[in-house]
């Protein structure tokens, strides 16, 4: 039975959908009923996550958003209008301030925070996006909550992402086009499994968390349902956050 929170009958990009939290975001769309349109840089992975959807009519499109080019390969794929875009693509990089060289700096704004400005640009100079569409990006407690020693660069790109959705959700408003993000703490994917941090390290900092764990990805993949689906069509310019009560501290 369709109810306020389905996603049926919606179209949905999904960018960075070939691991941690952009593939739970396109298991959970698609099982919400929408019809994705999946992204990423890495083949094998990204067709692991199409193979898992739900439903039929999915579309996987290979591309790199770092560059004006990946987003237009991606778009030329997209022929209709969309209802909405998830932004995921990230990395994760810890290096002390006065160690970071200026190609930390690009490859962490490229990924981060320019890959998916650029892309929401495009989408609505291209009018790709449906009236009433809505925009959801997954920022970070890193950008506007909390520091941590060796994060700069990473908090600064989630700090943009921030800023960008606060006027953009203004400057789309008239078309009720609503533009929000996700404001996650530590997540349990394979960037983290891949981090130098020791298990016992990890373990440690979990209790420092009020409900004693890290959040799952699918945690992060049911809020972008909800404010992909009609139950937030008055809610712009929001951070939603989900960090298991770790900013209570």
């Amino acid at each position: 039975m369709k109810t306020i929170f389905s996603l049926e009958g919606k179209v949905i990009l999904i960018t960075g959908a070939s691991s941690g939290i952009g593939k739970a975001v396109a298991l959970q769309c698609a099982a919400a009923g929408a019809t994705c349109i999946i992204t990423a840089r890495n083949e094998m992975r990204l067709q692991e996550t199409f193979d898992g959807l739900r439903g039929e009519g999915h579309k996987m499109v290979l591309a790199d958003l770092s560059s004006l080019l990946g987003v237009n390969i991606l778009l030329s794929h997209i022929l209709g209008k969309i209802d909405g875009v998830v932004a995921c693509a990230g990395i994760v990089e810890t290096k002390i301030l006065k160690f970071t060289e200026e190609e930390d700096l690009m490859r962490l704004f490229d990924t981060n925070a320019f890959s998916s400005i650029r892309l929401i640009r495009e989408l609505v100079q291209q009018k790709k996006l449906q009236n009433g569409a809505s925009v959801v990006m997954i920022s970070s407690i890193s950008g506007t909550k909390c520091g941590y020693i060796g994060g700069a660069l990473y908090g600064a790109t989630k700090g943009a992402l921030e800023g960008f959705a606060k006027a953009t959700a203004l400057e789309l408003s008239p078309q009720r086009i609503r533009v929000n993000t996700i404001v996650p703490g530590m997540i349990e994917t394979p960037l983290l499994e891949g981090s130098e941090i020791g298990s016992e390290e990890l373990e440690a900092d979990k209790l420092r968390y009020p409900l004693k764990r890290y959040g799952h990805p699918d945690e992060i993949g049911y809020a972008s349902v909800y404010l992909l689906s009609d139950a937030t069509m008055w809610m712009t310019g929001t951070s939603l956050l989900i960090d298991g009560g770790y900013t209570l501290n």
